[in-house]
């Protein structure tokens, strides 16, 4: 590694920070990496992050803006959680491209690339290998273990590449963050070095989702047809992965019981229209299940506050166990109690708290008489519960916490000039 990099200390790091789905609190979806990003700004470091622009409004040509601090390179490629699987691949193949010629141009003294995708290695090591400086790769998802496990990637020879980058990109990188201790045991068994693996998950926002601080019926005037009925919500993307269609039929379970609960999607995605059809079909769409399109980062508090509980849901896979799931995270923060319907380490966290409760991942009979259980306890105790989540929020995931330990990982690889496993092999 260059002198240069050395030299600076932990201070004032030029960090290249590579994410194609980078959002900022105006926009739907995740924040982990502006939030992650203009902490590491406040620290004295200068962030440089490089994303796409996935609208398709007819931009052309690449732009930045700042955003608190972090100067953003945007490059106009479309992309949609609508799109089929193919044109998904055509996307990603775009972004390697144009974010590889940027980020290379750009004075660094470390790279830090996330995914997903999985291809966001190509641009991180190339740049990396061209400034001259350590990589350091963050997990997201285990791929390609999750498109292979939901049936996208059948093809034995688009397997045999997707593995090949996986080892690719551990191999170039100085260090690996994943979001989950399930993250890291696949990282592992993958070939690379235990003490090289840190678990940093999804954070709790615990400033934006302050429970004191928020309206708690702003959500239901905007939305007087659920009236004052205990709400049940999943924010969040509805694609195949994430199995929202469990709802539907644990909504028409909840009918079936007469039960007064409201379920509610606030969200987009692939899966959407085939929500929406099932909804209409099982006869609860507009009755005691609602479809409502995804709100800005900036907004979410307000939904949540609004709920008696959060859902986190995904397809029954064990794969999908090793989530780190945003809405996780950001209804423990709201101090909203959370039942999800997998196993796992999230799980273990809300039996071991109080925080909430697992439900069956098929069984949506017993899901919903569950739910309704639930909703029946005494005031006093879902309150303990959402106290319970707001306090794991606190203690476990704080975001300043994890951004500082994120910072202090970037720092030392920068300063320290680990070399990457295998570099300047292909």
């Amino acid at each position: 590694m260059r002198a240069a990099s050395q030299s600076k200390g932990t201070k004032g790091l030029r960090i290249t920070y590579l994410h194609q789905y980078f959002n900022t609190p105006d926009m739907s979806g995740g924040t982990r990496s502006y939030e992650m990003a203009r902490r590491l700004v406040a620290r004295g470091h200068e962030v440089n992050m490089v994303t796409s622009w996935r609208s398709q409004d007819g931009a052309k040509k690449p732009f930045v803006t700042v955003e608190d601090g972090i100067r953003v390179h945007w490059l106009p490629v479309p992309y949609s959680n609508t799109m089929r699987y193919s044109q998904r691949l055509v996307a990603f193949a775009r972004f390697v491209m144009a974010s590889a010629k940027l980020a290379a141009k750009l004075p660094s003294d470390i790279v830090f690339a996330t995914s997903t995708p999985l291809t966001i290695a190509l641009p991180g090591v190339f740049a990396a290998r061209r400034r001259r400086v350590p990589m350091v790769f963050e997990v997201r998802d285990l791929w390609p273990e999750l498109p292979i496990a939901i049936g996208a990637l059948r093809n034995p020879l688009a397997i045999r590449a997707a593995r090949a980058l996986e080892r690719f990109a551990y191999r170039n990188a100085a260090h690996v963050v994943a979001l989950s201790p399930g993250m890291r045991d696949g990282v592992v068994q993958a070939g690379y070095p235990t003490n090289q693996v840190s678990v940093i998950p999804n954070s709790a926002d615990l400033s934006l989702f302050d429970p004191a601080g928020v309206d708690t019926q702003a959500f239901r005037r905007l939305h007087p047809e659920l009236e004052q009925r205990p709400l049940v919500v999943y924010t969040g993307t509805m694609g195949k992965i994430n199995g929202v269609r469990y709802l539907v039929d644990v909504a028409a379970a909840a009918r079936d019981r007469a039960s007064e609960a409201c379920f509610v999607v606030v969200g987009s995605g692939q899966q959407e229209e085939v929500v929406r059809q099932a909804a209409c079909e099982a006869g609860v769409l507009d009755r005691n299940f609602f479809l409502y399109p995804p709100v800005p980062k900036r907004d979410m508090p307000q939904v949540l506050a609004a709920a008696d509980l959060a859902l986190s849901l995904f397809v029954d896979l064990p794969a999908m166990w090793a989530n780190s799931a945003n809405k996780f995270f950001d209804a423990l923060a709201s101090g909203t109690p959370v039942a999800i319907n997998y196993g796992g380490w999230q799980a273990d966290w809300l039996h071991k708290t109080g925080a909430g409760l697992a439900l069956p991942p098929q069984d949506t009979k017993t899901a919903a008489e569950e739910i309704d259980q639930w909703l029946a306890r005494p005031r006093a105790e879902r309150q303990k519960a959402g106290g319970a989540a707001r306090a794991l929020a606190e203690q476990e995931f704080s975001r300043d916490d994890l951004a500082a330990r994120l910072a202090e990982i970037l720092e030392s690889v920068a300063v320290g000039g680990a070399s990457p496993l295998g570099a300047g092999s292909s």
